[in-house]
């Protein structure tokens, strides 16, 4: 799949809960779930940011994404009409173009932005017989009633009780019930995902969230570890085998 590097205007750009925003851009790639982009701005900033591709229309490509530091805070002062600059699609996606069987999407706060377009994927290939998804959040929850048209069955929790089942998601997801689950969020929550698997005997594919500076393999910023020593993120991955990796 060949990469890009272009000037993407910036159709919308807004808050969805404190925090969290959503961007839609101009971008005519061909995109495989699982997969991001490098953005970067003209601005103060010096290194773009890897942000996970939430949903691929005709024309249009949508970021999900969280206001951690200052290259993404100036991500959320963009307005529309501008422009920002996207090196993609970069990584290797969710493989979800063959038979799942019975299929758990496990995500957990902005973990849960490549969910969408997955679970879209999934759907329009009819490659599971059941297809549910179990998403964490802290106290606010988004993005659900985008996936919910996309899935059997949705399962919330988040740390406050806000919404769905006070704790993590972990405590209400039954491995056992699934042939495949298809894990996003933060590495403490998907070790736990890929230790109920292996219990279990179940098919589990991570989808590893590191920092980078190129995108493309050559800085070596974004190593993790694996059972044949360290391997590159953003191009080995950013998905790969639970039983693969060592978290």
């Amino acid at each position: 799949m060949k990469v890009t590097y272009t000037k993407s205007k910036v159709i919308s750009n807004k808050k969805v809960v404190d925090g969290i925003y959503k961007m839609v851009v101009e971008d005519n790639n061909e995109v495989k779930p699982g997969q991001f982009y490098m953005l970067k701005l003209n601005g103060q900033t010096l290194l773009p940011r890897p942000i996970s591709v939430c949903e691929k229309n005709e024309g249009t490509i949508t970021f999900l994404y969280a206001v951690v530091g200052n290259g993404t805070r100036e991500y959320a002062n963009l307005e529309t009409g501008e422009y920002i600059n996207l090196t993609g699609p970069l990584g290797n996606g969710f493989n979800v173009y063959t038979n799942l069987g019975r299929v758990a999407l496990v995500s957990g706060g902005i973990g849960t932005a490549p969910m969408l377009e997955v679970a879209k994927k999934i759907k329009e290939n009819n490659n599971s017989s059941k297809l549910d998804l179990y998403a964490g959040f802290r106290e606010d929850i988004y993005l659900i009633d985008e996936i919910k048209s996309y899935v059997d069955e949705v399962y919330i929790s988040t740390n406050t009780g806000k919404h769905g089942h006070k704790g993590f998601v972990t405590d209400i997801l039954n491995v056992e019930d699934y042939d495949t689950v298809l894990c996003c969020g933060p590495e403490i929550m998907m070790k736990k995902v890929i230790d109920m698997c292996k219990e279990k005997g179940v098919k589990i594919y991570v989808s590893m969230e590191k920092h980078m500076a190129c995108g493309v393999g050559a800085c070596l910023v974004c190593t993790c570890k694996t059972k044949d020593g360290n391997k590159r993120t953003c191009k080995d991955g950013p998905v790969f085998d639970g039983n693969y990796v060592e978290l």
